[in-house]
């Protein structure tokens, strides 16, 4: 599950246990990711926060599963494996295009982006690409690459907030050896007119 030691749902209490009660899916599964904050509740607050805002906060205006997919692409490159299988799977769901979904798999899987995506996708990706990879050589002539291909500059900030949080997400789970064994692949929480609601279905 983690190479650090964990506070399973049967045992937390306290506010750990009402981050659990916030937070969990059916048969109160907790994503492994989230169990890893269990010694510090308060950063685990602080994880979900970010995340729900991030990626799915009713205010975005980029379509989910492409903010999914920036997610996505980012755990490719950064070779974590937790965060792309799980995102992957929502993504999916998402998509409701099983087809699809394996396409953009295997674009990622062999950095053949425009197989799968758009002009204006796959200039997006790109960045992420840039931004994941040499962040220090990024450069104004980069967003307006962005903007020429038909992002607007709040679109802009979104898919650079995803990817940030990726890069997060990914050496949280990196450098705590945290695996999928007990999750729920692909759960979320979906309710994005509701930035408070963190249940995972």
């Amino acid at each position: 599950m983690t190479w650090i030691t964990i506070i399973p749902f049967e045992q937390a209490t306290g506010s750990l246990k009402r981050l659990y009660e916030r937070i969990k899916g059916p048969d109160n599964n907790v994503d492994n990711i989230m169990l890893a904050h269990s010694l510090r509740p308060h950063t685990m607050e602080g994880h979900m926060t970010l995340y729900k805002h991030v990626l799915h906060h009713p205010r975005n205006q980029m379509p989910k599963w492409y903010l999914e997919a920036v997610g996505v692409y980012v755990s490719q490159l950064n070779r974590c494996a937790y965060c792309f299988e799980h995102h992957l799977a929502g993504m999916a769901r998402l998509l409701d295009d099983p087809e699809r979904a394996a396409a953009i798999r295997k674009a990622f899987e062999n950095g053949d982006l425009s197989a799968s995506f758009d002009n204006k996708e796959t200039a997006g990706l790109e960045y992420v690409a840039r931004l994941t990879q040499t962040p220090s050589d990024l450069a104004e002539a980069d967003i307006e690459r962005l903007r020429t291909a038909g992002f607007d500059d709040g679109e802009i900030l979104e898919i650079n907030q995803v990817a940030a949080y990726f890069s997060y997400a990914n050496r949280t789970v990196l450098g705590l050896g945290i695996n999928t064994v007990g999750d729920n692949i692909g759960l979320s929480p979906g309710d994005s007119d509701n930035p408070d609601n963190w249940s995972h279905a």
